[in-house]
C-alpha cells in the first residue's frame, strides 16, 4: 500500500477516535445536570448505564458479524449515524421515556464504533509495522479534552446544549476524506496484503478464526483483556462519577465538576502521544507495572481528599498512570491473534524476516470480541462504583483504587510480540 494510502487511513481511525471520546466525554460530564433534570438518584443511574453498557456489548457483538459481511469501515459509519441519531434524542429529550431511548441507541453506536475503529487501528499497525494504538487512543482523548473544554464554558446552559455535540460524528461521516479511504485496501473488506480486493467475507465465525491455519490462543487474550477490564473500571469510575463525586461529595461548583475529567485527559493524551517511546525504552511491562502502582496511589488520595482540589489532583496522576494501558491491550489481542509474535517485529526474538500479513477476518472477529472485555470493565466502574458509593462515593473510588493493582502481575501477557518503535 502506497504512503499517501496509509496516511489517509490513519487519519480516518483518528477522526473516528475523536469522535467516539468527543461525544462519550460531552455526555458523561453532562450527567450531574441530567440526573437533577429527571430527578435520578445515584442507584436509578447506575441501572440506566448498566443498560448502556449491555447494549454496547451487543453492538459489539453486531460489529462482528456485520464486518465479516460488509467489512468494518461500512460498519464503522453505521455506529457513526447511530450516534447522530442518538444524541439529539436523549439531550432533547421532552419525556424521560426518550431520553432513556436515547441512551439505549447510543448504547449500540458506542459497541458498534469501538470495536470497528480497533479494528482499523490494528490493522493499521501491523501494516506501519510499530505502535499505532497509544496514538489512536490519544485522538480519543483529544476529543474529550475538547468536549470537557465545552463542558467548562458552556456548564451554566440548559443541557440541551448537548444537542449539537452530534455535529462532530455528522462531519466525520460526510467527510470529504472517507469517500477516498473506503476504496483503500486497508478499509475494503476482504484485502489481504498485497492490495487485491477479493470482496465481502462470508465466512463464519469459526472459519474466520482458523483461517491461517492455526488455532486462536485465547487463554494469552484472556489475560490481556483482564487488563482491559481493570482499565475501563477504573476509566469509567473517572469519566462517569468524578462529576458526580465532585459535585455531590465537595458541593463544588456546578460549572466546575468537569475539571474531574479535564486534567485526567490531558495527562492521559500526553502519555499516550509519547507510548510508543515509552514502550521502546521501559519496555512494556515496566511501563504497566509502574502505571498500576501510581494509579493506586492517585485513587487513594481522590478517595481520602479533604477538598474537591485535591480531588482533582488525584485524577490528574490518574490520568497519566492508566493511559496506555487499552491500547497496549488492543495491540497485544491483534498480535496474539494474527499470531505475529517471534517475527521481525517481536524485539525479544530478534528474527530478521519480515512479519507475517495477519489474517484480516480473523484479527477483526477476535478484536470484536475481545472488546467485550471493555464492557465488562465499565460495568465495574460505572454500575458498581455507583451501588458501593450509593451512601458514599468515596467508597466507591476505593473499590478500583485496590484492583488496578491487578495490572501488575498481567503486564507480562501485554508484551507477547512487542511492536518495535520505528
Amino acid at each position: 500500500m502506497g504512503t499517501s494510502s496509509l496516511t489517509g487511513a490513519r487519519i480516518a481511525v483518528a477522526a473516528a477516535f475523536f469522535a467516539q471520546g468527543f461525544v462519550f466525554i460531552s455526555l458523561t460530564t453532562r450527567l450531574p445536570r441530567f440526573l437533577e433534570r429527571w430527578g435520578l438518584d445515584e442507584v436509578t443511574l447506575s441501572l440506566l448505564l448498566l443498560m448502556m453498557v449491555l447494549l454496547a456489548g451487543v453492538g459489539s457483538l453486531v460489529a462482528e458479524h456485520v464486518a465479516r459481511r460488509f467489512g468494518s469501515a461500512a460498519t464503522l459509519r453505521l455506529g457513526l449515524a447511530l450516534m447522530v441519531l442518538a444524541v439529539p434524542a436523549l439531550t432533547l429529550a421532552p419525556v424521560i421515556g426518550f431520553f432513556v431511548g436515547g441512551v439505549a441507541v447510543y448504547g449500540i453506536a458506542l459497541g458498534l464504533v469501538d470495536a470497528t475503529s480497533n479494528m482499523q487501528a490494528v490493522d493499521l499497525e501491523h501494516r506501519y509495522g510499530r505502535p499505532i494504538l497509544p496514538s489512536s487512543h490519544g485522538y480519543w482523548t483529544t476529543g474529550g479534552i475538547i468536549a470537557t473544554v465545552l463542558v467548562l464554558t458552556t456548564g451554566h446552559l440548559s443541557p440541551t446544549i448537548g444537542a449539537f455535540v452530534a455535529l462532530v460524528p455528522l462531519v466525520i461521516l460526510f467527510a470529504p476524506f472517507v469517500p477516498h479511504v473506503a476504496a483503500t485496501p486497508l478499509l475494503a473488506p476482504g484485502v489481504p496484503a498485497g492490495g487485491i480486493t477479493v470482496g465481502p467475507t462470508t465466512a463464519s465465525p469459526s472459519d474466520a478464526a482458523t483461517q491461517s491455519g492455526a488455532p486462536i490462543p485465547w487463554r494469552p487474550i484472556w489475560l490481556v483483556g483482564a487488563g482491559l477490564v481493570v482499565f475501563y473500571m477504573v476509566d469509567t469510575t473517572a469519566a462517569t462519577w468524578g462529576p458526580v463525586y465532585l459535585a455531590r461529595s465537595f458541593d463544588a461548583p456546578g460549572n466546575l465538576v468537569a475539571l474531574a475529567t479535564f486534567p485526567y485527559l490531558v495527562t492521559s493524551i500526553v502519555v499516550r502521544l509519547a507510548g510508543g517511546h515509552l514502550v521502546t525504552r521501559f519496555g512494556v511491562a515496566t511501563v504497566l507495572r509502574v502505571g498500576a502502582v501510581v494509579a493506586c496511589g492517585a485513587l487513594a488520595l481522590v478517595t481520602l481528599a479533604p477538598t474537591w482540589q485535591v480531588a482533582v489532583a488525584g485524577f490528574t496522576v490518574l490520568g497519566a498512570a492508566v493511559a496506555l494501558v487499552a491500547p497496549l491491550s488492543f495491540s497485544a489481542a491483534g498480535r496474539i491473534a494474527a499470531g505475529t509474535a517471534g517475527t521481525a517485529s517481536d524485539p525479544v526474538a530478534g528474527a530478521s524476516a519480515a512479519p507475517a500479513e495477519p489474517d484480516r477476518a480473523r484479527t477483526d472477529a477476535v478484536i470484536a470480541r475481545f472488546n467485550q472485555f471493555n464492557y465488562v470493565g465499565a460495568l465495574l466502574g460505572a454500575v458498581l462504583t455507583g451501588l458501593v458509593g450509593a451512601d458514599n462515593l468515596r467508597l466507591g473510588f476505593a473499590l478500583p483504587a485496590v484492583l488496578v493493582l491487578a495490572l501488575v502481575p498481567l503486564a507480562p501477557a501485554f508484551a507477547r510480540g512487542a511492536l518495535r518503535h520505528r
